[in-house]
């Protein structure tokens, strides 16, 4: 048997004792074994040939790279440190140098099972903690003198299993502690805890195979250089949206709230806004596609998946079932039609501010720059008129010009970065 071969028994070995004692103890939770799809194995050999040929890095994957990418890709599963033990990592060690031979190969099968024994403690540590969180007042003892280390790059891995439900204990007892200290009162800290937990718990059973496999292949990329990433194909839309400033939708920002859909803010001068029809804290329990079309649930669902039902092409509809936040009680069924959607909030603006100094009255221009940003396709298609950082704010420093300002300040403090 090669020695490939003895450490993935080795890994299966290590997942089925795993998986055992987690259904032996708590047995609650359906946490599926992910696999890899032959699609991904065949993205991982391109993404492979694509970094080693044209990254500015030159840099190839070897024995010393594959160290890199282990090291990234378990920082990534668990920076806290409580969920893998070094046992673990011990079993694990013969991958650190034999890891590129999987990736050139497209072999993802070690990454999913390392990340499988990953998903299943995770489901361990959030089962305990919402059994011992019924009973918190008699179970922890707030008078013991306890420390948590918090600073995780100094943090060392717990030994083995046997330390984790006390590390898992002291977590809790820490979370307890943040409430009291918010004077959150003891009866509603058992219900805040359960919703939590839950809502992490139910999170954790909706991971699918892409969700790993983006994990594992920012590890790789990001070994190569730390701004290099992998973008799937959802994200990658994502990308692009925040790039051009532009959708076509509805213009509402959502979030998870547990097992809803909420509505956190209507984008100005957009569809959902000039319909006066949904509102910040409605909450989304369906979606249907049309005019007439079915609605489909969306309760407990991956907000990822409930955006990519709303999101559609302009001057189509989309129905949404919803739990208003102005009434109490009761549904209602509301029908919206897309159109595109500006993020002008997002784009370069400018405003002229007056300061007195010394006796003499000056004229600032400000530019705010909240991130970087074109739009590729209109770049690409030749559209003279494309939106861009820089085309906005040579438009805006005309126009400070003409305002005959005696100073510029350029304001970049929340920019995060993008294409100019």
């Amino acid at each position: 048997m090669t020695q490939i071969n003895k450490l993935r028994h080795r890994l299966r070995a290590l997942l089925l004792v795993a998986a055992f004692l987690y259904c032996a103890t708590l047995g609650h939770a359906q946490i599926a074994e992910l696999t890899f799809q032959n699609e991904q194995s065949q993205q991982c050999i391109a993404i492979i040939n694509a970094l080693e040929r044209d990254h500015f890095t030159g840099k190839k994957l070897d024995k010393n790279m594959s160290v890199l990418v282990f090291d990234r890709y378990i920082k990534s599963l668990d920076p806290g440190r409580h969920l893998l033990t070094q046992s673990d990592l011990n079993d694990f060690r013969p991958l650190k140098q034999l890891m590129y031979k999987y990736l050139k190969t497209g072999n993802l099968g070690p990454a999913f099972e390392i990340f499988n024994l990953y998903q299943s403690r995770s489901a361990q540590r959030l089962e305990y903690i919402l059994e011992l969180a019924k009973s918190w007042q008699a179970q922890i003892d707030f008078t013991k003198n306890e420390t948590l280390v918090i600073d995780y790059d100094h943090k060392p891995f717990i030994r083995d299993t046997s330390g984790l439900k006390p590390l898992w204990k002291k977590e809790l007892k820490n979370h307890i502690i943040n409430l009291k200290i918010n004077k959150t009162p003891d009866d509603e800290i058992s219900e805040t805890l359960e919703k939590i937990y839950s809502n992490r718990l139910s999170r954790l059973s909706q991971t699918q195979s892409r969700d790993v496999f983006q994990i594992f292949m920012n590890a790789v990329t990001m070994s190569f250089d730390p701004h290099s990433q992998y973008f799937a194909p959802r994200v990658s839309e994502d990308f692009d949206i925040h790039m051009k400033l532009s959708l076509e939708g509805i213009g509402a920002v959502l979030q998870n709230e547990y097992e809803y859909t909420k509505v956190v803010r209507l984008i100005p001068k957009g569809p959902a806004d000039k319909s006066q029809k949904l509102a910040p804290g409605d909450k989304i329990i369906g979606v249907g596609q049309g005019r007439d079309g079915e609605i489909k649930d969306t309760i407990g669902q991956r907000i990822d998946d409930v955006v990519k039902l709303i999101r559609g092409p302009k001057d189509t509809f989309v129905r949404l079932k919803i739990i208003p936040a102005r009434k109490s009680s009761g549904t209602a069924t509301i029908s919206i039609k897309r159109d595109k959607v500006k993020l002008e909030e997002q784009s370069a603006q400018k405003k002229v501010v007056e300061l007195t100094s010394n006796g003499r009255s000056y004229k600032l221009g400000i530019i705010e720059i909240p991130n970087f940003y074109i739009d590729f396709d209109a770049f690409h298609r030749g559209d003279p008129d494309y939106k861009s950082t820089t085309g906005d704010v040579t438009k805006l420093l005309t126009q400070l010009k003409e305002e005959n300002i005696d100073g510029l300040i350029i304001d970049l403090r929340d920019n995060g970065g993008g294409v100019a």
